[in-house]
């Protein structure tokens, strides 16, 4: 199954559990916006938030830059979780949100490779730029730098290796991350910079060998949710649950440094 289907029947088994058929008919179930890193530890999150409180959410994930332009136009989301907070901190500046949200996560960068791929999952990159100068590498996923906080941060990682110039003409480009993450190990590259969150997700373990980046060799990757002037109770409720135990331990599952740990 490619990641973007197993993403899609992840989300809609959230829709159709027994939390969201216990929702009182015709009740509204709130749209949280999630950055794509968040794949798997929201639906994991959304999914023991329902069975705890039978109040369903629904997750919509993508790039982090999409979603602060769909809110600015008037996207109906109750609740952003951005990987960039800067993101955040423009909306509230705008006065879209409820106030400047919460750190919840510090991100990290991964190399990925899938079975058979030319390059070895070397943290360091040595072996990608080696790989580069043999000419042993042709198609490498990133997230798009444009728009996507993981992109340009994967960007940064790049250029700190001195491999930008010789890698930019051969990089394949995700709408957002968890897309670069299906194209490094769905036959789409021989390879990738993505969310470490994601190939520590059951469902990519299995399809690839992968490599911590140093974190100082990118801007960190602070990730802050807010609540938007919508936000209603569940959403609300939500929001606390994860900034509690359970929402952080998921977090912590995942590869995500908690505000004010050491990575």
């Amino acid at each position: 199954m490619r990641f973007h289907a197993i993403v899609f029947a992840a989300l809609l088994a959230i829709g159709m559990s027994p939390a969201a058929q216990a929702q009182a008919p015709g009740a509204d179930i709130p749209i949280i916006a999630g950055a794509a890193d968040l794949a798997f530890a929201l639906e994991e999150a959304a999914k023991d938030f329902a069975g705890q409180t039978g109040r369903p959410v629904k997750l919509s994930l993508g790039s982090s830059g999409n979603f602060f332009r769909q809110i600015q136009q008037g996207a109906p989301f109750q609740m952003f979780l951005s990987a960039d907070e800067d993101f955040v901190f423009r909306l509230a500046d705008a006065g879209l949100t409820r106030d400047r949200g919460a750190l919840y996560a510090i991100g990290r960068l991964a190399l990925v490779v899938p079975p058979g791929s030319p390059l070895q999952p070397d943290g360091s990159l040595a072996d990608l730029k080696a790989a580069l100068q043999a000419g042993r590498v042709t198609r490498f996923a990133i997230a798009n730098p444009e728009h996507a906080p993981y992109g340009r941060r994967a960007e940064e990682a790049l250029r700190h290796a001195g491999l930008w110039d010789a890698i930019h003409d051969r990089l394949v480009l995700g709408e957002n991350v968890s897309q670069a993450a299906q194209f490094a190990v769905g036959g789409g590259a021989q390879g990738g910079i993505v969310a470490y969150s994601l190939v520590l997700s059951p469902q990519l373990e299995q399809r690839g060998r992968h490599a911590l980046i140093p974190a100082d060799w990118h801007q960190p990757l602070r990730q802050r949710m807010v609540l938007l002037k919508s936000a209603g109770e569940t959403t609300q409720r939500f929001y606390d649950y994860l900034q509690g135990t359970a929402g952080r331990r998921i977090l912590v599952r995942y590869g995500f440094v908690l505000p004010g740990e050491q990575s």
